[in-house]
């Protein structure tokens, strides 16, 4: 028998406790039903309007969600700063082309003593006794200027500069390795590429004619006929910062350096005397230099003495010693015709400049 509710023969085929709905698969829920395109008139709007059985319905607005829609707006707003800061930034390179750097222009002018170059036992009394007894020792001579923006450089940009032009000052003026080794590579790797072909002819085949001259790019004494008698160079000079052009920044590099030397070969007991050189250097920098760290050096002058008018100083500096006095005779003649050579140079050294005993 059946059970209790249900028919004698049972529960239909199908039905709710027999088998699986054969019409389950045909049945639609509510969303699909509200979802469709198609949608049938009541019987009432039928005879009313006289419109045919079903309508089109509107589609259904499917929007952006709210977290998609923060973030399209968020890049949006991200593109668009980056776009402002790169059209509204002062310090923005105008240009990718890189300025080709000047040849450098050199003039060294030898400073012959009027008597006999004074000497002492002691560098130390020598510095005391001379103009150079409130200079600074090395490094701590080149004093870096207060670094400010100008109008198409920011301040990073400035103070790199002049970090630039002291290291190279230090370099080429102050390393022992320069000044008497014979080095020369500390100094070549602080210009750029488009320079090193003059520097390196002027090393090759130096010459007094203003663009070749060894001793317009670095200090070099002979080393067969002096040394270093103090390690302590003295310096004293300036720093100064100008905006030649919206693409180029110049520094002016002023610095008398104060050398102690002894003859090669000579003990701690040989006189030492002193030896001065100013150098009055220009540099130039554009963008890629300053981020380079490198310096165009485009116009040096230097004066140095006691040497003898005769001398080359083109390639190296042969310095008179204690007791020394200059050779006779002025500034050696030059050819006006000639078009390798410029006119010779020299002055005297004042006095003043001296020690006094």
């Amino acid at each position: 028998m059946g059970g209790p509710g249900e028919p004698p023969e049972g529960a239909p085929e199908g039905g709710p406790g027999g088998g699986e709905d054969e019409y389950r698969s045909v049945v639609f829920d509510e969303s699909f039903v509200r979802a469709a395109r198609l949608q049938e008139y009541s019987a009432q709007e039928r005879i009313a309007d006289h419109a045919p059985a079903v309508r089109r319905r509107p589609p259904m607005r499917r929007g952006l969600s709210r977290q998609a829609l923060a973030l399209v707006l968020l890049i949006a707003l991200a593109f668009g700063t980056a776009i402002y800061m790169g059209v509204r930034h002062p310090y923005q390179t105008p240009a990718a082309v890189r300025d080709v750097s000047m040849p450098l222009q050199t003039t060294v002018v030898p400073l012959a003593p009027v008597g006999k170059v004074p000497g002492a036992a002691d560098p130390e009394y020598l510095y005391d006794h001379s103009p150079a007894a409130q200079f600074r020792i090395g490094a701590a001579g080149i004093t870096l200027p207060a670094a400010r923006d100008t109008s198409h450089f920011s301040e990073t940009q400035v103070m790199s500069a002049l970090d630039t032009v002291k290291e190279y000052l230090v370099r080429s003026a102050l390393y022992p390795e320069v000044l008497t080794g014979g080095q020369t590579r500390p100094v070549r790797v602080l210009l750029p590429a488009d320079q090193h072909l003059q520097f390196d002819e002027s090393l090759s085949h130096p010459a007094a004619d203003g663009r070749h001259a060894v001793t317009g790019w670095l200090v070099r004494f002979d080393a067969r006929s002096v040394r270093l008698a103090d390690p302590q160079i003295r310096v004293r000079g300036t720093l100064a910062v100008s905006e030649t052009e919206s693409t180029m920044l110049e520094v002016t590099a002023d610095h008398t350096y104060v050398y102690a030397l002894r003859p090669a070969g000579a003990g701690a007991k040989a006189q030492a005397s002193l030896f001065t050189v100013r150098r009055e250097l220009h540099f130039r920098f554009d963008r890629e230099d300053v981020r380079l760290h490198q310096a165009q050096l485009s116009t040096s002058y230097v004066q140095a003495g006691p040497l003898s008018c005769g001398d080359n100083a083109a390639d190296v500096l042969s310095p008179l010693l204690a007791g020394q006095t200059a050779k006779a005779g002025g500034p050696v003649g030059t050819d006006p015709f000639a078009t390798d050579r410029a006119t010779a140079v020299c002055g005297t050294l004042a006095a003043g400049a001296l020690p006094k005993g």
